[in-house]
């Protein structure tokens, strides 16, 4: 099999981002600066000569809005895109929260929320089924921060060095798919890009 392409791609900046706000099940709508974010995605695409055959997106509105401004090819929606639910702290400060990942593994169970085994497990099977799909060569799928996050460290190696944390608003994580597995490619920011030209 040919090797195929997975760009996987955070939402842009929200209100909640802007107010530091813990966002997850809940949702809140692109600010302007995010929608400058999903329109330099669209440039950086554009001028990089990549095309989709097909797309996909978290079902919150914050994904598909980004998703929209991104490309105009139709798209489906899947929950197994979206967000960690925080439970109790949707939409309390981000200060509130506890510090590191380690903390997320199992802490918002205990306030209605979702452990972070349950989202690796989603997106990984998401994902999976989404490249193992015929005619999807070049697939863009819209996410979220701490999805990607736990997506990611299901198939990090070593030798690509320390995994990172936190993913910029709109930053597109490239990865190529060779029928059984994902390889991380780079992490891309576009608004960076195009703010250094």
């Amino acid at each position: 099999m040919m090797t195929h392409y997975l760009y996987l791609m955070r939402h842009g900046q929200t209100l909640f981002n802007q107010l530091n706000k813990v966002q997850g099940a809940c949702d809140s709508p692109l600010t302007e600066l995010g929608i400058y974010q999903a329109n330099a995605a669209k440039q950086y695409f554009e001028r990089a000569k990549i095309s989709f055959d097909r797309a996909y997106s978290s079902t919150q509105e914050r994904a598909c809005d980004t998703l929209e401004l991104v490309t105009s090819l139709p798209y489906q929606r899947l929950k197994g895109l979206k967000e960690m639910n925080f439970g109790y702290y949707e939409a309390q400060p981000t200060f509130l929260q506890p510090k590191g990942p380690e903390t997320y593994e199992t802490f918002y169970v205990s306030y209605g929320g979702e452990s972070a085994e349950s989202v690796r497990v989603r997106m990984s099977q998401t994902l999976l089924n989404i490249m193992s799909q015929k005619n999807h060569k070049n697939v863009l799928a819209v996410s979220h921060n701490g999805a990607c996050f736990s997506f990611l460290s299901q198939i990090w190696k070593e030798s690509y060095g320390i995994q990172p944390i936190h993913l910029p608003n709109c930053g597109i994580i490239k990865l190529s798919f060779n029928g059984k597995e994902f390889e991380f490619l780079e992490i891309i920011d576009p608004t960076e890009i195009f703010e250094k030209e």
